[in-house]
């Protein structure tokens, strides 16, 4: 069976805690038993000073029946926790007693009342409080404290006339004090049901606390990444995780989605890659199939136009023919530059003076669109190793795509060079043009998706990208409707660096 690893955590904190405080208890009830024991002591042992001062007197003159009175009288109060009170010669022999049935009787010098006396080295008015006190249970169950309290051979006694004492004779005789602890009894059972409850209840609270703050901080969080793990697993690379707070568990949910992002990310790359394979394959198949015939098709309508120069009507059809067989053409020589890419020849280049030539190419049909051009290379820009020609021909097809973009009405295109990060450099391109849905950004790269209706191909940027990837740059593209569009082309200093490794699309 499946322990989920909060139960655990909260078991495991449950146990430990209730061992803790139960100990805690454990050790704060004893400590409360012994003080209250030691109290009732002290008691005992202060009640039996006084017993032996109130009757010294009676002692001294041998007044028995006053002694018998006095201990009767301290013995009856029973309601003062008092049951028994006692004097026991240094034999062992009950002389005065509170129960007139124990006077003359004797006791076992080893029994529980005489042990502490009779011990062998260990004279009674040598030993301290605790040792004189025990504790017993009486027939009816409850229990009693016995204290011991020597009567000591005074000079006074010694030398009276009633019942002398030899000098020599340091004891007398013991008195026995019994007193009840029914009460400290009661109040220990008081004590412990309250530190146990309280315990209880500390452990409750302590799990109950902890079982939310490991709902909220373990069991919710750790339920969102599995279901989110789930969700990536069965190919949903749109799913994300809540970030709340800022302990491990948020940063793993953040990297979580940062992970899902690039995933998704490499994902469409990889789509776009692999369309873009075989749209390859398919393009060289149908540019050796179709090339020949469309050269066939041109040449004789050239030729038809030629000897049918007269025939107005007959010529426009021709020129339809031709322009459309030109533009098949194109579209034909785009699909073998596309399935086909020749490898880049890298040499040392200056991307501004590709620029410069890029613009040399396209200012003509620039002007035509009203377009203005404005330059800001920057200077001292490192060479790259690349393949000019290629480069160029990105470069152009970008002015191209941004006069398009423009329209009739004219605008303005903005050409950058700056150096880029990682060892770099950047070309940013940036018209004032409508700009791209951003519906459609995901798919520009995308062979034969074009915005220009039936006057692209959609093949440039496709082919610019596969350019730009195989010198191990990147082409990036910024757009916001209305606003215009900037594509950013990076290409790296040093090919052989770990920055030159062939970089995807970006879109933003």
């Amino acid at each position: 069976m499946r322990t989920r690893i909060g139960t655990r955590l909260i078991l495991g904190a449950g146990l430990t805690t209730a061992a803790v405080i139960g100990g805690m208890a454990f050790t704060v009830i004893r400590s409360h038993t012994a003080q209250l024991l030691a109290e009732r002591t002290r008691s005992a042992d202060q009640l039996s000073e006084t017993i032996k001062s109130s009757t010294h007197f009676d002692m001294l003159e041998n007044r028995r029946d006053n002694l018998h009175r006095q201990i009767r009288s301290v013995g009856g109060l029973q309601g003062q926790g008092i049951r028994k009170v006692r004097v026991f010669n240094k034999e062992g022999r009950i002389m005065f007693s509170s129960s007139a049935e124990e006077i003359g009787t004797s006791l076992d010098t080893r029994g529980e009342a005489c042990y502490a006396c009779h011990q062998e080295g260990r004279p009674l008015e040598r030993l301290e409080i605790n040792a004189r006190a025990r504790t017993f249970r009486t027939p009816d169950g409850s229990r009693v404290l016995g204290l011991i309290a020597p009567i000591p051979n005074e000079p006074s006694c010694s030398t009276a006339d009633c019942h002398a004492h030899s000098a020599k004779q340091s004891l007398l005789g013991v008195l026995d004090v019994n007193v009840s602890l029914d009460e400290v009894d009661r109040e220990i059972s008081r004590s412990r049901a309250v530190i146990i409850s309280s315990a209880v209840l500390a452990v409750l609270a302590g799990s109950l606390m902890l079982w939310w703050l490991n709902r909220r901080l373990v069991v919710r969080p750790v339920a969102a990444l599995v279901e989110g793990t789930r969700r990536v697993s069965e190919g949903d690379l749109s799913a994300t995780i809540p970030v709340n707070g800022r302990h491990e568990l948020s940063q793993l949910a953040r990297a979580f989605n940062d992970m899902t992002g690039n995933l998704a990310d490499t994902h469409r790359q990889l789509a776009q890659a692999d369309k873009l394979a075989s749209v390859g394959r398919l393009a060289a198949g149908i540019a050796h199939e179709i090339n020949n015939p469309l050269t066939g098709v041109l040449s004789y309508a050239s030729l038809l136009r030629k000897r049918m120069a007269e025939d107005v009507s007959a010529c426009e059809d021709l020129d339809v023919i031709v322009r459309e067989t030109v533009r098949c053409r194109g579209i034909i020589r785009g699909l073998l530059d596309f399935a086909r890419p020749a490898a880049p020849a890298r040499k040392p280049m200056d991307l501004n003076d590709v620029v410069r030539r890029s613009v040399s190419v396209v200012m003509t049909q620039l002007s035509l669109h009203h377009v203005d051009l404005s330059l800001g290379l920057a200077t001292d820009l490192p060479l790259v190793q690349a393949d000019a020609n290629q480069i160029e021909q990105v470069v152009v097809n970008l002015l191209l795509n941004a006069a398009d973009a423009i329209g009739e009405a004219g605008g303005n295109i903005r050409a950058t060079t700056r150096p880029g990060l990682g060892g770099s450099i950047e070309l940013l391109l940036q018209d004032s043009g409508h700009g791209i849905p951003a519906e459609d950004l995901p798919r520009i790269f995308e062979p034969f998706f074009t915005t220009k209706g039936n006057h692209g191909t959609g093949l440039g940027l496709a082919v610019s990208w596969g350019i730009v990837e195989a010198h191990g740059g990147a082409l990036e593209v910024q757009s916001e409707l209305g606003q215009g569009t900037c594509f950013t082309l990076r290409l790296p200093t040093n090919p052989d660096s770990e920055g030159s490794k062939p970089i995807l699309p970006t879109l933003t």
